[in-house]
């Protein structure tokens, strides 16, 4: 049996940038990306704390260093520049396997995005 788990967290990051008129997606700082185990094109649920909103897109590269959180096209209009986000990917495998499965959790600072 396969399962769905959590495998990957950005946990409060605030959102630098929203582009409506881009064709859709999250950018995320390449180091931010990095310490979450994240890949471009992935898969992955936004949940805003400030408003409650939740939607799935997927992940585009962020130059690194940059600190860049940007929600895209539709998405832009469910974020405010300020607003903190949860970014959380998930994974499918063997329930077995799921027991001893640890998930990445990162927790940067939401003042500025920095990883702790």
């Amino acid at each position: 049996m396969q399962i769905q788990v959590l495998k990957s967290k950005l946990h409060r990051v605030t959102v630098t940038q929203a582009d409506l008129n881009y064709i859709g997606s999250i950018t995320i700082d390449e180091d931010l990306m990095n310490a979450a185990n994240l890949i471009e094109g992935e898969r992955v649920q936004i949940v805003n704390i400030n408003n409650g909103e939740r939607l799935e897109t997927y992940v585009i590269k962020g130059q690194k260093g940059s600190k860049m959180i940007c929600l895209n096209g539709p998405a832009a209009r469910k974020v405010a520049v300020g607003d903190i986000v949860i970014v959380i990917a998930y994974a499918s495998m063997d329930f077995e396997e799921a027991k001893h499965f640890k998930p990445t959790l990162v927790f940067p600072d939401t003042a500025t995005n920095s990883l702790l």
